[in-house]
């Protein structure tokens, strides 16, 4: 009955006659219909077990009186029958929750949407959630009424195990990685094979420090970007475009960093060592040379360096399931570290001395300093890290050309929707597949439509409203901290006379307030955000410090919330096409992010030269102010779609 509903919802979409709200809300209420049937004869098959045990509980009390070898015996059997009854029923629930997949899998397929996670989450809360607890009472009882070596006790444990689907906050990290996870139990046993004679620790490693380093690099400069360029003549506000320039080249590096990934991870690394390496040379040998032309030049070298796509690319392919969701986590932290840590190593480089002709000042040594950890990185690759087997399809694989690399998608889209483990084994999904008369449509229609997006152009159509949304929530977080971030040195020089060191300890403590932060709702966060934004703004005579800190705070660590609730969100309703290839979520959303960076970077710069720096702020924020209100009006306007 769920198919045929499925089919007709295919032909109203298509005809134009059915809307994508009308059509989740009536497919769920169906299918909440259903599962409540399976819930009711479970509560039945409980009550019934329930009772079983009270009875043999009592003949139990009644035998410790009065022990009789020959009823213990018929005692322990009929525990063992109502643990094999348990079993019975838990493998019924594997089966319906199987059932349940399979139905939205379909629905997903046929309407092009991505609803299974939402469904099995959303869910979880619900009253009937409780009969896990019950399940779980029961089984408990059961085992400690068997003998402890007794082989059913093994059997119970591994069925019930089947069931377990936990969510705890290193997933919740990890998502915002925008990291494609897979299941830690799905697959074959040769795909588990295979995920961890790729993996290398040491490589994995190496991935972590250069993102690492790149956030460092990116934010050391913060501090002293404006005395730079005051020594070069240009005004104190084109630091904007100082740290702005790494941005612009990011736009693009990320593109072809994603697509060199297809082939190879260790080249691009190498690639974006040696061009970091360079461009902080140039950076620092600015200075002496007196040119901004080369300070700007270096620092769009840097951008151009920029392999935090080969970096989100290399954990979701090489690193094994059982350690993908940690090792992405790891990477939203070594983000986060980077960000705090390169402003606060600006503030301890206070010297200035000449070597060789050189000068080295708190001005200069950050290029010199991250060039130094640049070359040190280098050696280190090169002698370290190992080039996973991508295999002679490589190319392939990721460009989806071949048929049997749409096989392939398909396995993988198996795995990554629906329940996190699959609760029956696969070669039962191929027999029930078999016997569906639908599924030689189905697959046909699957293979094109699981292939990844293969240009700018494709990649847009799959871009759903929410998706769009989402993507404008990154924009406006991303926005509103470059603005924060990138004119700190400039306001807080302006009006409480901040000096170098009082900047860096300041922007190090932001960057270190969002580590401990947990998920918070999105609307509320937005708002939260936008509150922040509201009371940067300078209405009265006076600007105080408290004022400023407070309000950085709050937009700060707001938009680093966001973000993570952001990125989860996208990576449920973007389309699995997405996932992989060269134009992936991942690079979607570093493109969105660095195309914000790039905006706040030239506003700063074009309002510091129209307006002066005592008007930079007000006219700084007010754009951010407009995003922020966009972006929540956007959100109210899609929130059925993302939550619903």
């Amino acid at each position: 009955m769920l198919k045929g509903r499925v089919n007709e919802y295919t032909e109203q979409t298509k005809e134009g006659t059915q809307y994508r709200r009308r059509v989740l809300k009536d497919f769920s209420k169906l299918l909440d219909d259903e599962i409540e049937k399976i819930v009711l004869f479970m509560i039945e098959q409980q009550g019934l077990i329930a009772a079983r045990l009270e009875d043999l509980g009592k003949r139990r009390a009644r035998l410790q009186d009065i022990p009789l070898l020959q009823e213990i015996t018929e005692l322990r059997e009929d525990y063992r029958s109502v643990g094999l009854d348990l079993v019975t029923l838990l493998k019924f629930v594997e089966l319906n929750a199987n059932a349940v997949r399979k139905i939205l899998k379909k629905f997903d397929e046929r309407l092009g949407y991505k609803f299974t996670d939402y469904y099995v989450r959303s869910r979880s809360n619900h009253p009937y959630s409780q009969l896990q607890q019950l399940l779980t009472t029961i089984i408990d009882l059961v085992i400690s009424e068997l003998l402890k070596k007794d082989p059913i006790i093994d059997l119970i444990t591994a069925t019930a195990d089947k069931l377990t689907n936990s969510t705890n906050f290193l997933r919740f990290l990890g998502q915002h990685a925008l990291i494609a996870q897979a299941d830690s139990t799905a697959g074959t046993e040769d795909e588990q094979h295979v995920g961890e004679d790729k993996y290398h620790l040491m490589s994995l490693v190496l991935n972590l420090a250069n993102t690492f380093l790149y956030m460092v690099n990116t934010y050391i400069v913060v501090p002293t970007a404006d005395g730079y360029a005051t020594s070069l003549g240009a005004a104190a506000t084109a630091c904007g475009a100082v740290i702005g320039s790494m941005a612009v080249a990011q736009v693009f590096s990320s593109v072809y960093f994603s697509a060199w990934s297809n082939r190879s991870y260790f080249r691009p690394l190498l690639f974006s060592s040696v061009v970091l390496l360079l461009g902080n040379v140039m950076y620092a040998m600015a200075f002496d040379l007196g040119s901004l032309t080369i300070l700007l030049l270096g620092r769009v070298l840097c951008g151009m360096g920029s392999a935090r796509a080969v970096n989100r690319r290399y954990i979701s392919d090489c690193v094994p399931p059982r350690i993908r969701m940690q090792a992405s986590a790891a990477f939203v932290s070594a983000s986060a570290l980077g960000m705090a840590c390169g402003p606060a190593l600006a503030g301890l480089l206070q010297t200035n001395f000449s070597l060789y002709g050189l000068t080295i000042n708190q001005i200069t040594l950050p290029g010199w300093i991250m060039a130094f950890g640049w070359l040190v990185y280098l050696i280190w690759l090169w002698i370290s890290f190992q080039e996973p087997d991508l295999g002679p399809d490589a190319k392939d694989f990721y460009e989806g050309s071949s048929s049997s690399t749409s096989t392939r998608y398909m396995e993988q889209e198996k795995m990554e929707q629906g329940f996190t483990e699959h609760l029956l084994p696969s070669e039962q999904d191929e027999e029930d597949d078999n016997g569906d008369e639908e599924h030689n449509e189905t697959l046909s229609s699957s293979t094109t439509t699981l292939r990844p997006a293969s240009s700018v152009a494709s990649a847009y159509t799959l871009l759903t409203p929410s998706v769009k949304v989402q993507l404008l929530i990154y924009f406006m977080l991303k926005y509103a901290m470059e603005i924060l971030l990138a004119e700190s040195s400039v306001v807080t020089g302006y009006y409480f006379g901040w000096d170098i060191g009082t900047v860096s300890v300041f922007l190090a403590v932001l960057g270190l307030s969002v580590l401990p932060v947990n998920a918070i709702i999105l609307v509320a966060s937005e708002m939260a955000l936008l509150a922040g934004v509201m009371l940067s703004f300078k209405l009265t005579v006076e600007y105080t410090v408290a004022q400023y800190v407070c309000s950085a705070v709050l937009t700060f660590v707001s938009a680093e919330v966001v973000e993570g609730v952001n990125l989860s969100l996208l990576s449920r309703v973007m389309s699995a096409r997405l996932s992989r290839g060269t134009y992936n979520g991942g690079l979607l959303s570093t493109e969105a992010g660095t195309v914000a960076r790039v905006v706040a970077d030239g506003t700063i710069t074009a309002a510091g030269l129209l307006a002066g720096e005592g008007r930079l702020l007000n006219a700084t924020l007010l754009p951010a102010l407009l995003v922020c209100v966009a972006s929540i009006a956007a959100t109210l306007s899609t929130y059925n779609s993302l939550f619903y």
